[in-house]
Formats: structure tokens, C-alpha cells, sequence
């Protein structure tokens, strides 16, 4: 089995970096290497690294096992599942005993009174084929959380109604003492009387019922780009839930569903269209009005044209989402048979039969060589 790349050098930060810098690189990229949209080679693959290095260093608690175990202990097992499985339970574990000899410090929890970006948000929106190869905009309502504009996430009705937590005196946490078979150890744990939060309410916000976010619909205009295809995903910043303390919100990642159209058909940014024309058209050679994805365009039909060959109309295709290239039309030329054909229309196919006898026996000749050679 491969060995893992360091979680660091997979984000390319170093092991200072803040929780906003590694958001900020994991969002980085994501968006590289996302299936959906890169050319990188192994892009599945490196995206699945992004992503499992971003879920570890974005928690505290499992980037704190990853600073002292690495891997195995971002999985939690930081022995690999040998030794000292006994002392799981009522001992808090062994890296609480660890930090019980050396003062109770360690990796406090996570406080719920931190800065944080808000979740993201994902949808998915079915879109007419027309809308995907021109590109076109459409109104988005979104349901999200935010902070309460009446507390400002506090809970409180007001700040006087804040008080700092008397159990733990703002801290968030509090020491917990465990008489082991090492002497009594020291762990840490969130004040079950504040939550964590270091402070408590005595009376809650009347809009959010203490609870410090509300929910809300908020609105966008979407601006689809032309040449939009099926499963691709838009990222749309700032359109997630609200964060945390003014921290930023979260996004908004729309993938797409394209409706199949009745003539038209997709080959990348080339636009398909298959067009009919009759054997005196083929024979002769004409010029007809083709439709494009922009309108009417002339198609000069050259004349003995086959059926199945394929003409380009320049510039008349769609537009290439990650380069911006313009495609082209390829008209695929059928040649009808006629069906029900009228009387005197019957006379001159049997005339021109007539006329055809000495070049389809030519072309018979050449057919039976290959038998006969």
C-alpha cells in the first residue's frame, strides 16, 4: 500500500497555518481538481486527498491527534489498534493520561464562541438545452441559517442579559479529577453548565429563542455561463449559511441537469443537426437554410454529396466552459428516399432509371471484381 503524503503538504501549508488559510486552500484546490471540471490527470484521485486532508485539519480535535500521531492518530487509533486498548473507557483515554503528567494542558475543545465560516449549501437545477448553449440567468432562493439581527448571535435579548459562566468562569471548560490505578488524573472537559460558550443567559432573544441564528430565504440572480453540460457544478461564493462572529458565509455549488432538445444534439462545444434533403438536391447540389443554436444560416449542399457526410458551419457551435473556444455545427446530410411517389413523378424516376443503366452496370462490374479476383 502507497504510503499517505503528509495532510500539510497535500493543502501546501505549513502547520501554523489558520483555520481561514486552510479553508482557503482546500477551497484552492477543490476547485483544480475537481472531477467535474479538471484536465489534471489523477484529478479524481488528488481530489479525494484534498478532501480527506481538509476533514482532518479543518477539526481540531483530529488535527490534534494528527500533530501527535500522524496518521493513525487522525483515525483514532493512534497505536494502530496494539497496546494499551485496555485503558479505553472510564480512564478518558490515554492521551488525557498523557496530559494529565504534565499539568492537565492539551487541546481544549472546540469553543462554541469561535470564529467560524458558514457550511456550504448544494442544489440541483434542471435547465433547458437552449439555456445551456447560450448561457442565460436564473433567479435562485436559497433557505439558510444565519446570525439573529437581534442578538447578533448572542441569544440574548440584551447584553445585559449575558453573564459569564460561574462554573467555569468564562473558560468554556472545567477540570474533571479521576482517581485511576496511576494516582488521580486530570482531564479537561466543556462546562456542561455554559455549553462551552463561557457564558450563560438569563434571558433568551425573543427572535431566536436563545438560539443565536435564524432561519432565512435569500435570493441571487445566477449568471450560467454558456456551454454548460450535465453534472457540471457552479460555485456560487457567499450564497451558503451565514458564519459565526462575522466570520464569512459559506457558498452555494449548483449542479446542473440539461434537458435533451428535439433537433439538436451536443458533441463538446460542437453543436450536432442532422438535415434531409432530397436526391435531386444531392445530385445536383443546392443551397438551403439550416437552423443554428443562433438562428437561420445558408449551407451550400456540393452537388453528387453522399448521404452520411458531414458539413461545418464555422463559429455556430457552443462555447467551451474552460477555455472559452468557440465550437462549430456539423450538419450530417441525410438523403431521402421518396415514398407515394405521384404518377408523373414515377415516370421520370423510371426515365432517369433508364438513363442510369450504363453507370450502374459499371458500378456492378466493380462490385462483382471483388468476388471474382
Amino acid at each position: 500500500m502507497a504510503e499517505k503524503r503528509d495532510y500539510y503538504e497535500v493543502l501546501g501549508i505549513s502547520k501554523t497555518a489558520s483555520a481561514e488559510e486552510i479553508k482557503k486552500a482546500y477551497r484552492a484546490l477543490a476547485k483544480k481538481y475537481h472531477p467535474d471540471v479538471s484536465k489534471e490527470p489523477d484529478a479524481e484521485k488528488k481530489f479525494k486527498e484534498v478532501q480527506e486532508a481538509y476533514d482532518v485539519l479543518n477539526d481540531p480535535q483530529k488535527k490534534a491527534q494528527y500533530d501527535q500521531f500522524g496518521h493513525a492518530g487522525a483515525n483514532g487509533d493512534p497505536f494502530g489498534g496494539a497496546g494499551f486498548g485496555g485503558f479505553s473507557g472510564g480512564f478518558g483515554g490515554f492521551e488525557d493520561i498523557i496530559n494529565s503528567f504534565f499539568g492537565g494542558g492539551g487541546q481544549r475543545q472546540r469553543s462554541s464562541n469561535a470564529r467560524q465560516q458558514g457550511d456550504d449549501i448544494q442544489m440541483r437545477m434542471t435547465i433547458d438545452f437552449m439555456e445551456a448553449v447560450l448561457g442565460t440567468k436564473k433567479p435562485v432562493e436559497v433557505e439558510i441559517t444565519e446570525e439573529c439581527g437581534h442578538c447578533h448571535g448572542s441569544g440574548a435579548e440584551s447584553s445585559k442579559d449575558v453573564e459569564t459562566c460561574s462554573r467555569c468562569h468564562g473558560s468554556g471548560y472545567i477540570n474533571v479529577d479521576q482517581r485511576t490505578m496511576f494516582g488521580t488524573m486530570r482531564t479537561q472537559t466543556a462546562c456542561p453548565t455554559c455549553g462551552g460558550k463561557g457564558q450563560t443567559i438569563k434571558n433568551k432573544c425573543h427572535v431566536c429563542s436563545g438560539n443565536g441564528r435564524v432561519k432565512t430565504k435569500k435570493k441571487v440572480d445566477v449568471k450560467i455561463p454558456a456551454g454548460v453540460q450535465d453534472d457540471m457544478t457552479l460555485r456560487v461564493p457567499g450564497y451558503g449559511h451565514g458564519g459565526t462572529k462575522g466570520a464569512e458565509a459559506g457558498d452555494l455549488y449548483i449542479n446542473f441537469r440539461v434537458k435533451p432538445h428535439k433537433l439538436f444534439k451536443r458533441n463538446g462545444a460542437d453543436i450536432v443537426l442532422e438535415v434531409p434533403i432530397t436526391f435531386a438536391q444531392a445530385a445536383l447540389g443546392d443551397k438551403i437554410e439550416v437552423p443554428t443554436i443562433y438562428g437561420k444560416s445558408e449551407l451550400s449542399i456540393p452537388q453528387g454529396i453522399q448521404s452520411g457526410t458531414v458539413l461545418k458551419i464555422k463559429d455556430k457551435g457552443t462555447k467551451d466552459v474552460r477555455t472559452g473556444k468557440q465550437g462549430d455545427q456539423n450538419v450530417i446530410i441525410t438523403v431521402e428516399t421518396p415514398k407515394n411517389l405521384s404518377s408523373d413523378e414515377k415516370k421520370l424516376y423510371e426515365q432517369l432509371r433508364d438513363l442510369d443503366q450504363p453507370r450502374k452496370k459499371s458500378a456492378w462490374e466493380k462490385f462483382k471484381e471483388f468476388f471474382t479476383n
